[in-house]
């Protein structure tokens, strides 16, 4: 595999590979987890790499994909890598979003033990509580920061108005959103406020839950513990329009000499040197494909081709389903009106 060279992720200072891996699939929400030596492999074979950037979450398990990570940065590993965790989801019976002071810190120091480090290179707030003003919560990340616990902060799925509100009282330096050639809605306005703001832009999905780099017959048969059987974009009424979009990604792609997902891939690494794609995968032989989406390079005529084929209007169905927190539903009270 050809090194996977390094940038910077916004203008705080944090440098990572180009690439990341997400870990999430490894113990969570794709099926059951997946043997623990050969996850920890992969992990070592993508460092090995220069995929260098690995983004977990106390979520993801819960709690279980931040150990596994914490296994695989033994024995020297640990001063290879940049770790990106995340903070704010609980699922004890019951989802709820929090992001009050006291949680925050509680919920960093327990992954700083689960992952066995000294600090967290990005430390990001999942999704956002809309009780608790975003000041309060970026008040107490900027303590931890001024400790030594975390060094970068981050959000995840965070509107404009939020993002501008907690750069105001300590610089983000990267916004985890989705982003994929069915997942486009954040280009309205949030891209520019990042780039105005100098915030970095992590893209999680890239691949559209694998449903760009998939067997379709594979995503027709979702079992009933893989959580894309209950997303809307993966219901059969809609999963027959989306795949028409398969198709032609896939038709471009056999132009192009690669696979439907270094298609997909590449184009997300061709938003911008500001843009991190972080797919994840189980399996060393996509690890490679992945990688090798950084050799394919398309011209402002693909891009212009590939974008129309995949406008909002070719895809069905919502990301999520109705309910769930995203950053369309991510407002937070005033400071001013907020009582503790």
């Amino acid at each position: 595999m050809a090194r996977v060279p390094r940038i910077k992720l916004g203008s705080q200072g944090l440098e990572v590979s180009v690439q990341g891996l997400g870990c999430m699939g490894m113990s969570a929400f794709y099926g059951p987890p997946r043997p623990e030596p050969d996850m920890i492999n992969l992990i070592h074979q993508a460092i090995n790499a220069g995929v260098t950037f690995l983004d977990t979450s106390d979520f993801y398990g819960p709690k279980t994909n931040e150990i596994l990570l914490g296994k695989a940065l033994k024995d020297g590993m640990r001063e290879k890598v940049e770790v990106a965790t995340k903070f704010g989801i609980k699922c004890d019976g019951v989802w709820e979003v929090n992001g009050h002071p006291a949680y925050v810190r509680a919920a960093c120091e327990a992954s700083l033990q689960r992952l066995d480090i000294d600090y967290i290179d990005l430390y990001y707030q999942h999704r956002i509580d809309t009780r608790v003003p975003i000041e309060i919560t970026m008040g107490e990340l900027k303590k931890l920061v001024e400790e030594g616990k975390i060094k970068y902060v981050g959000l995840s799925e965070a509107s404009t108005s939020t993002i501008r509100r907690a750069h105001a009282v300590h610089p983000i330096t990267a916004i985890q959103l989705e982003w994929s050639l069915w997942s486009r809605d954040i280009e309205k306005d949030i891209i520019h406020t990042c780039r105005e703001l100098g915030i970095g832009i992590v893209a999680y999905s890239p691949l559209g839950r694998g449903f760009f780099s998939s067997d379709l017959t594979t995503i027709e048969k979702l079992e009933d513990y893989d959580c894309r059987k209950y997303l809307p974009r993966f219901q059969p009424e809609n999963l027959k329009h989306n795949k028409i979009l398969y198709e032609r990604v896939n038709e471009l792609a056999r132009k192009k000499g690669c696979t439907t997902s270094q298609l997909s891939l590449a184009w997300v690494h061709h938003q911008g040197n500001d843009v991190v794609p972080i797919p994840g995968t189980t399996k060393i032989q996509n690890l490679e494909q992945n990688i090798g989406a950084l050799s394919v390079k398309l011209t402002p005529e693909d891009m212009a081709e590939i974008e129309s084929i995949a406008s909002a209007e070719s895809v069905k169905g919502d990301r999520y389903n109705a309910g769930l927190p995203t950053y369309l539903n991510s407002e937070t009270p005033q400071l001013s009106s907020w009582k503790a």
